[in-house]
Order: C-alpha cells, then sequence, then structure tokens
C-alpha cells in the first residue's frame, strides 16, 4: 500500500512562487498516474494537475494552466508541483494522490495524506 506525505507549502504574497513535494511509500509508485488536488474549507476537493505514469502526459485544471507545472521522479518515488504566479485563490489544503487522467478524480485506492497548506496574501 503506497502512503503519501505532502509538503512544501506556505504563507507567500501575490506573484511568488512554492514548489510542493509529495513523498511516497511503497514500491508501486511508479504503476500510478498521480494527480494533485485542493480544498478550501466548505468546498469539495478539486482537482489541480495530473501527470501519467512515465511522466510524458501532463493535464492541468484552467485555473492553473501556464501557472503550474506538475512533475515526477519515479526513482524517488516523489512527485512535484510547481506553483508560480501564485494568487489569493489559489488558497487551499492540497493534497497527492491517483488520479484518472480522463475523468480528473482520484481513483480511491489510496488514502489521503495529510496534505500541505498554501495560504497567498494579497
Amino acid at each position: 500500500q503506497v502512503q503519501l506525505v505532502e509538503s512544501g507549502g506556505g504563507l507567500v504574497q501575490a506573484g511568488e512562487s512554492l514548489r510542493l513535494s509529495c513523498a511516497a511509500s511503497g514500491r508501486t509508485f511508479s504503476n500510478y498516474a498521480m494527480g494533485w488536488f485542493r480544498q478550501v474549507p466548505g468546498k469539495e476537493r478539486e482537482f489541480v494537475a495530473g501527470i501519467s505514469r512515465s511522466g510524458s502526459i501532463t493535464d492541468y485544471a484552467d485555473s492553473v494552466k501556464g501557472r503550474f507545472t506538475i512533475s515526477r521522479d519515479n526513482a524517488k518515488n516523489l512527485l512535484s508541483l510547481q506553483m508560480n504566479s501564485l494568487k489569493p485563490e489559489d488558497t487551499a489544503v492540497y493534497y497527492c494522490n491517483t488520479v484518472f487522467l480522463l475523468s480528473k478524480a482520484t481513483t480511491g485506492l489510496i488514502s489521503w495524506g495529510q496534505g500541505t497548506q498554501v495560504t497567498v496574501s494579497s
């Protein structure tokens, strides 16, 4: 069973950058397409970005296209999200998990981690 630990969040000003990391335990990380999701209180968790098992295919929510870049290192069991030109509306708790790239929904195969808080001030 893969376990996921997110890190790298913090408090930044609008226009600044952050890089989130997701460390996965277990030997099957490379078997899954992976994604980043985010959630704000009172709202459903939403898809942010996804990447195929090999890393050759990526997809993004319209709200982050051109600003965020998802990547993965299967040798290190590591998923990353580079976030540039951050906006106050990017404020949320960010989570990583497995994903169906076509539907942009999590597979539900792996439990959610604790997430990492990103706060962008105006």
